[in-house]
């Protein structure tokens, strides 16, 4: 179709667009509120004003319309749409075989309608060119003839010359108009959304052909632009519409305002403003609202007010909003209250969007204070937020961290008819435990409280804040309530995976509830979830830190044979283990099957290699793995921990220089530990403090605090500030010395960098005090901590209990174990030492009988891994005072023996000896025979053999030959001076005869292996 044709069909057909004007304008004389944003989402302005068009009566109301104004302009910013985004659905509805300009197959009624269908078909078949023939065939559809009937037809036809005759002749039958979605269809059709300007050339042959049409034509392709956002175009079209001699139409100006705001070119939108004023057209409401928002959007309010007055409208409840919105965009919060204030005077009422609006404002600005306010007033008026705003609210009260007004809102929103659900409560939730640092007391109990009602309502946490919710209970200690979190969540239809079980067993885990962690392990595979290799981990690395290594085995063992294979993590932690429980065939065992599995080891299992050599007292080896991984020797004994070469790195890190500082220093080898620190800076390996604490407290125990400052010095140039464990080095050596001067000191600049002392600092000033024989002051120390929310532990106790003891208050002393008890601080088997040991001292010795019954019953250790854990936390010195050391390190059994020994003797000592005898005959069977229970026989002997019991004597000496005790001569001695003692000459003389030959065997034996 030639230009010229377009042109002229045009000229007929947009007349007719005035009619639809009278509707549109008619219904989109008060816009809904969220059209005033000019952040509206497009799409969804492209839906609300396609309903305002096909929905409105087609009647004209006069008056009302532009005369001059061909197309109501669009009053939002629609993305430019062109017909081949659609060429897809257009082609699909057409025979592929058609060509075209000549006849086209026929249409598939199944794309369209039947009607539609026969006029297309109809249109491309004839070959007239629409002429008469045509027209006769299209009568038939004359009463049918609707919006989307015509739509239809435009969307379907290929040739845009037809579609456009179409569209001529549906618009001159009677009864029928067309709409504004008619038009959209006619424009696509026609091309008419590209871009590119249409060729000068051509808008002069119209204006030659009609002048009328031209000046229309060109209104609408500026209306267009604007819609597009092509607020450049637009310009360029508006120039050209000058240049022919036209002026713009009110509903174009309309949209050159809009446009320019849209683009935040307020100046160049005032300027189209004032050019439109003086050409006598106005803004409609909807283009004044989105001035008025901009202009308080750039803070210029007082402006807004002008404008609203030059145009002589009075503002409305829609307007004030639009205000109110763009004020607080711009965080100008007091103006926009005084915009509300202002509507209420002038009995303008603010509806729910006003209130809405105002609310979002503030909380996108995150003034909460405000918020509090507008939701107060926004209640007691009754207008009520939505959900989605109450949970925003309580997303932002979460985030600022006042979790109680955020509980609150929960309830306001059941007294606003909006029952709390699943988002909502997980915020609120999530938000209190999904911090890394734990919550207070009282914010744990809100996040309870919540979780509480969710259960009654019957929501579920995410996985994310099951986890969550289950390490803040633990983290406060409820591990029952977070062993049960995960039952309580499954009952509500809350499926759990492997990750979640995972978490909470973790958290259980690192809390030391191993029992809990094993139940909901247990519970786990019930399920029928299966663990993965990071469940099994945490488990067998737990269980192996508890001491419990078989049960980690037995664990190792289930993930293997259930086709879980073992991860790197997995072998180190049990290999640690081993170590550290001084079973090296074990580990060098478990080494192998890493090896055979595939499975290399890797800087982490070396540092634990070290690690665990160190804590076995397997120094050298420790030493001999470090210098195997620097490449500097190489030795046979570590051999098989360096088999394969995977290329990846073996160079030690700082936690591996952290481990054999640590080792090395708890062997009192300081010099070769602080050699290592030297030898970390030549590898260019930062020290951490670990490292530093570790040289600190070795110089500080081998008593050179000289060396020890120079280290603390150093470690304050690095930037590290001491911490509580440095403190307590230093504190404790300088007790131990009797300098209280400078241990005060110590303590003094400690307070100053705000390093509160913990129980360890409070426990060795009370052990220093009380060593130096100052009981009451180190008694105040103890009360003091208490008053300071530190509390004793058995540790302190103890060693308070022993000061009291050496300097002979033993009733103060049992007065403390009682202590113990009320306070829930239960004592150990040192502690019962310790005050069986004064007991015994001062003569009490059926109060120390009656304390022994009581550890047996109550805290004797059943193996020695478990006394060794009992331990715990006494000072070396302490431990050797007692005789305990040597004790542990010459058996396996616990050292028990050594609580008899004193009771023994002490019954002894005071002449109660079948008191004595039934303590011997209590612990003789139940241990094997060593140095101190051996001594024990012979202080019976030697007792019994003075008291004139020499039978029970032998008896005593035949049992300790029997068990396989050597009898030295001393105690056949005793046993002939027994025998004298009741006149037994003839006995005596032939047990010494005995001795004489046994002397004479022992000769030749001693010949016999020096020979030899």
């Amino acid at each position: 179709m030639s230009k010229r044709g377009i042109k002229s069909i045009l000229s007929h057909s947009l007349p007719s667009i005035s009619s639809s004007h009278t509707t549109l304008k008619s219904n989109l004389k008060s816009p809904p509120p969220f059209l005033c944003s000019p952040k509206i989402s497009r799409q969804n302005l492209i839906s609300v004003i396609a309903r305002f068009v096909s929905t409105y009566s087609p009647d004209n109301l006069d008056g009302l319309v532009d005369p001059e104004d061909p197309i109501l302009p669009e009053n939002s910013r629609v993305e430019s749409v062109s017909a081949e985004d659609f060429a897809f659905l257009r082609d699909s509805s057409l025979d592929s075989n058609a060509e075209t300009g000549s006849s086209a197959s026929k249409l598939d009624s199944g794309k369209c309608s039947n009607d539609a269908a026969l006029i297309v078909n109809a249109i491309h078949s004839n070959s007239d060119g629409f002429g008469d023939k045509t027209h006769k065939f299209l009568r038939q559809f004359r009463d049918k003839l609707n919006e989307t009937l015509v739509v239809e037809v435009l969307n379907v036809v290929k040739n845009p010359e037809l579609g456009v005759k179409f569209f001529i002749w549906a618009g001159r039958q009677i009864g029928y108009s067309h709409t504004r979605v008619v038009y959209d269809a006619l424009l696509e059709r026609l091309g008419c959304y590209s871009n590119e300007r249409i060729p000068e050339q051509f808008l002069r042959e119209v204006k030659d052909d009609d002048k009328e049409v031209l000046g229309k034509l060109l209104n609408v392709l500026i209306q267009k632009c604007c819609r597009n956002g092509l607020w450049n175009l637009a310009l360029e079209e508006l120039g050209t519409l000058k240049d022919f001699g036209y002026k713009p139409t009110r509903w174009t100006y309309n949209a050159l305002v809009l446009v320019f705001l849209r683009a935040d070119r307020l100046d160049t939108a005032y300027l189209v403003h004032r050019e439109m004023s003086s050409s006598g057209f106005s803004m409609d409401e909807f283009t004044l609202g989105c001035f008025v928002h901009s202009l308080c959007k750039a803070g210029r309010w007082r402006e807004a007010l002008l404008l609203i007055e030059k145009e002589e409208f009075v503002p409305d409840t829609v307007l004030y909003t639009n205000m109110i919105s763009g004020l607080c965009e711009a965080s100008l919060f007091e103006e926009a209250m005084d915009f509300l204030n202002r509507m209420w005077s002038s009995s303008c009422i603010p509806n729910v969007v006003t209130y809405r609006t105002l609310l979002c404002g503030c909380l996108r600005k995150r003034k909460l204070g405000r918020c509090k306010r507008i939701l107060s007033m926004m209640i007691t008026e009754g207008c009520y937020p939505s959900p989605k705003i109450f949970n925003s609210l309580v997303h932002a009260f979460c985030r600022s961290g006042d979790y109680s007004y955020a509980c609150k809102l929960l309830k306001k929103m059941v007294k606003c008819g909006c029952q709390p659900g699943y988002v909502v409560y997980n915020i609120l939730i999530g938000g209190i435990c999904g911090n890394e640092k734990l919550p207070s007391s009282d914010e744990l109990e809100m996040a309870e409280n919540a979780y509480g009602e969710m259960l009654d309502a019957g929501v579920v946490l995410n996985k994310f804040n099951v986890s969550n919710f289950a390490r803040c209970l633990c983290g406060a200690g409820k591990f029952e309530r977070a062993y049960n979190v995960i039952r309580e969540m499954m009952s509500k239809g809350f499926i759990p995976d492997t990750s979640t079980y995972y978490k909470v067993i973790g958290f259980l885990c690192n809390a030391s509830k191993v029992e809990n962690a094993f139940l909901l392990f247990e519970e786990m595979k019930r399920n029928g979830i299966v663990p993965d290799v990071y469940t099994y981990t945490i488990l067998i690395d737990s269980f192996c830190k508890a001491g419990l290594i078989e049960q980690a085995r037995n664990w190792f063992d289930e993930m293997v044979r259930d086709g879980c294979a073992p991860n790197v993590v997995t072998y180190t932690a049990l290999i640690h283990a081993y170590l550290k429980a001084r079973k090296l065939s074990n580990a060098n065992e478990l080494f192998e099957v890493m090896f055979s599995e595939g499975c290399n080891p890797n800087v982490v299992t070396y540092t634990a290699l070290i690690d665990g050599h160190c804590k076995a007292g397997e120094i050298e080896k420790a030493c001999q793995i470090y210098a195997r991984m620097r490449g500097n020797v190489e030795t046979s004994d570590v051999d098989m921990y360096f088999r394969i070469d995977d290329g990846n790195s073996k160079e030690p890190n700082v936690f591996t220089y952290g481990a054999l500082v640590d080792g090395l220093c708890k062997a009192h080898k300081v010099k070769e530990a602080h050699n290592l620190l030297d030898a970390m800076s030549v590898e260019g390996c930062e020290p951490n403090h670990i490292v530093y604490d570790a040289l600190i407290d070795g110089f500080c125990k081998a008593g050179k605090l000289d060396d020890a400052q120079e280290v603390f010095a150093k470690m304050s140039e690095r930037g590290y500030s001491p911490n509580a464990y440095t403190y307590s080095s230093l504190i404790d050596r300088l007790f131990k010395d009797k300098r209280l001067d400078l241990a005060l000191k110590v303590l003094s600049k400690m307070l100053e960098n705000s390093c509160a002392p913990n129980v360890v600092i409070y426990t060795e000033m009370i052990d220093g005090l009380c060593k130096v024989g100052k009981t009451d002051e180190a008694y105040k120390l103890m009360l003091m901590m208490e008053e300071k929310g530190c509390y004793p532990n058995v540790v302190t106790y103890t060693a308070m209990i022993d000061g009291f003891g050496n300097v002979g208050k033993v009733e103060k002393c049992l007065e403390l174990l009682r202590e113990m008890g009320s306070k829930g601080c239960a004592p150990n088997f040192v502690t019962y030492r310790v005050l069986i040991n004064h007991c015994c001292t001062t003569g009490l010795l059926d109060e120390a009988h009656n304390l022994l019954d009581e550890m047996k019953q109550t805290y004797w250790p059943r193996h020695i891994s478990g006394y060794r854990k009992v331990i715990e936390g006494f000072n070396r010195e302490f431990i050797i005072s007692l005789g305990l050391l040597n004790e542990i390190s010459e058996n396996d059994s616990v050292p028990i023996v050594p609580v008899y020994r004193i009771l023994i003797d002490s019954f002894i000592k005071a002449g109660k000896l079948e008191s004595a005898l039934e303590l011997h005959e209590e612990i003789r069977s139940s241990f094997p025979l060593t140095a101190a229970s051996k001594n024990m026989y012979i202080s019976l002997i030697e007792s019994l053999s003075r008291a004139s019991k020499v039978d029970k004597a032998f008896e005593l000496y035949t049992d300790m030959v029997r068990r396989g005790g050597v009898a030295e001569l001393s105690t056949f001695v005793l046993l002939i001076k027994g025998l004298i003692n009741i006149n037994k000459w003839e006995e005596a003389l032939q047990l010494s005869d005995s001795i004489c030959q046994m002397d004479v065997h022992w000769v030749r034996q001693e010949e016999t292996s020096y020979r030899n």
